[in-house]
């Protein structure tokens, strides 16, 4: 599938997909979603692909856990990634501890082709050779390759029990370190509250959670590397801004609560035209009376309220959006293209980088796109999110030289060759390993 590494580098796929809807209705959202992601991997034909899932297990998580287990064996045991002789699943289930649970799984799939792969154990501070297939779940708390952290509750105090947090892993490969984070941020609890001002009270929320993620993925504890963060960010649209872009020639009607007297409803009617309702908004309702400003030219017209990654302009960077917003789909699995009427549509599900990651990038030369970010499935139903993913080569010595990765070197050289039968039983199928020490 992937030829051998060559002069134009190595072909790396990233992946972010928020999995929920998939394990709420398995039979025919998983079959569909599955072919379109390995259509991905057979076209960009990736020495190594990583996926960062959030949500893993749906919202009923416990009833789900079986549907989460014949995900991931798919997965690992499907003839379209039989060339993907190496695989590291970290699957997040322990649901009922509510201090650590995150619902995220990061999972990372190595061709057989890839040579001198590594991955750094955060406990032992060193790089550790890749071998076979495993699996890890439940405590990824006492993981040494990865490092895992919810945020705290206060963070968002509106929701009683939240599973937002991050998964760190680093990799070593041909010559140069990067680290990939998977990331879930805050949500937008309430459209009526999103659209009190702008920004945000829930911008402000997820602004916090993400600066406490690039401070801890940038301090002093590891060498810096590149750093690649991909994942549900929850980026919203400025909501105020857009209402008033979109019904700029309405007048607006306010319903109030009975008991409380509390806002309860918008509606925003046209002035003329028999006063035809231009858009309801309620807790959970954004009903737009057309749809298509969102799809045509991508969305990309709206793209100017898109502003909650501005504050880490610095920080982070991303390349040129061309796809919708890649949130919430309809899950109606003939409605590949519609948009749900629950909130405004706008690109959750981001792929982010570090200056030194974005020069890692291979620059694709002449005519020969070979960098590319899009979302999977356009045409059809992948769930409330489309899974968004960023192909690209790492050029040989585009940043680093192996010289300038002494631990990398150093520790390589101290990588013992595995046993001929060991390598046997690798090559025959996974290892479940809930026991990584």
């Amino acid at each position: 599938m992937a030829g051998k590494v060559t002069a134009q580098g190595t072909g790396i796929l990233l992946v972010t997909a928020n999995v929920g809807s998939l394990f709420e209705d398995p039979e025919n959202l998983q079959k569909t979603w599955l072919r379109e992601f390995y259509q991905t991997v057979h076209l960009y034909k990736p020495h190594f692909v990583a996926v960062h899932c959030q949500e893993v297990g749906g919202k009923n998580y416990e009833e789900s856990m079986s549907h989460v287990d014949s995900f991931i064996k798919e997965l690992l045991s499907s003839d379209a990634m039989k060339e993907y002789t190496r695989a590291r699943v970290y699957l997040d289930e322990n649901f009922k501890s509510q201090e650590h649970f995150t619902a995220l799984g990061s999972c990372y799939f190595l061709h057989d082709s890839l040579k001198n792969i590594h991955q750094f154990d955060f406990k032992a501070k060193k790089y550790k050779k890749v071998t076979g297939k495993e699996i890890y779940s439940d405590t990824l708390e006492s993981t040494p390759m990865l490092e895992k952290e919810k945020f705290p509750q206060e963070y968002f105090p509106e929701c009683k029990w939240s599973r937002k947090g991050f998964i760190r892993t680093r990799w070593a490969l041909t010559d140069c370190a990067f680290d990939l984070v998977n990331i879930h941020l805050f949500h937008d609890a309430s459209n009526l509250v999103a659209w009190e001002k702008s920004p945000s009270v829930y911008s402000g929320t997820r602004q916090k959670a993400l600066g406490y993620v690039m401070d801890r993925i940038t301090d002093q504890r590891f060498e810096k590397v590149p750093y690649f963060v991909f994942g549900d960010f929850n980026f919203r649209l400025d909501s105020k801004q857009v209402v008033e872009s979109l019904c700029s020639s309405a007048t607006m009607q306010t319903v109030r609560a009975a008991d409380t007297n509390e806002v309860h409803k918008l509606i925003f009617r046209e002035v003329d035209n028999d006063r035809k309702v231009v858009l309801q908004l309620e807790k959970k309702l954004f009903s737009y009376i057309n749809q298509d400003v969102f799809r045509e030219n991508n969305g990309t017209l709206l793209l100017e309220y898109d502003r909650e990654l501005s504050v880490f302009k610095d920080r982070l960077n991303e390349l040129e959006i061309s796809f919708p917003p890649s949130y919430p789909y309809s899950e109606d699995s003939s409605q590949g293209k519609q948009y749900m009427n629950t909130r405004c549509p706008a690109w959750c599900d981001r792929i982010l980088m570090s200056s030194s990651a974005k020069d890692l990038i291979l620059k694709p030369e002449n005519e020969d796109k070979t960098v590319i970010y899009d979302n999977i499935g356009p045409n059809v139903c992948m769930g409330d999110h489309k899974p968004v993913f960023l192909s690209f080569r790492i050029a040989a010595g585009a940043v680093m030289s192996w010289e300038a990765l002494p631990k990398v070197r150093e520790d390589f050289a101290r990588s013992r060759p595995v046993r001929t039968g060991q390598r046997e039983r690798e090559k025959r199928g996974e290892r479940r390993n809930h026991d990584p020490n």
